[in-house]
């Protein structure tokens, strides 16, 4: 069992990569048989994804990673429970394909198994 420091390291370290967009370093906090599931309201339109397994969550993050930047990244309340952690942030995003930047609401519910996150599941809506 990860203490809450341990897992409090392990997001920071996950959020750390999506801003960077680095996603090598993205893809080693997740478990090899880890769950994604990412679903929001777009301005354009509502977008939903679901992966299983690395190798899928590694396709879906790869497009996002090339899709968009990440910027003015704010946590602002974390809460972790033993395995499993609720996140609240928000960060500007930005499409590296039009160009558009929207100030975007993100709540992220994540399990977390042998030091590594297992599920992944965000929700979001631009601001």
């Amino acid at each position: 069992m990860m203490t809450r420091l341990e897992v409090e390291r392990l997001l920071r370290e996950l959020y750390a990569a999506r801003l960077a967009g680095d996603l090598e370093r993205l893809c080693r906090t997740f478990t090899d048989d880890a769950r994604l599931t990412i679903a929001g309201a777009s301005y354009a339109m509502p977008l939903s994804i679901r992966a299983s397994g690395l190798a899928e969550i590694r396709t879906w993050l790869a497009l996002l990673v090339k899709t968009f930047q990440l910027g003015e990244q704010e946590i602002l309340s974390m809460i972790v429970e033993d395995a499993s952690a609720a996140v609240h942030w928000r960060s500007r995003i930005r499409s590296k394909i039009t160009g558009v930047s929207v100030l975007t609401e993100l709540v992220d519910v994540i399990a977390v198994r042998d030091g590594r996150v297992a599920s992944y599941t965000e929700l979001f809506v631009p601001l």
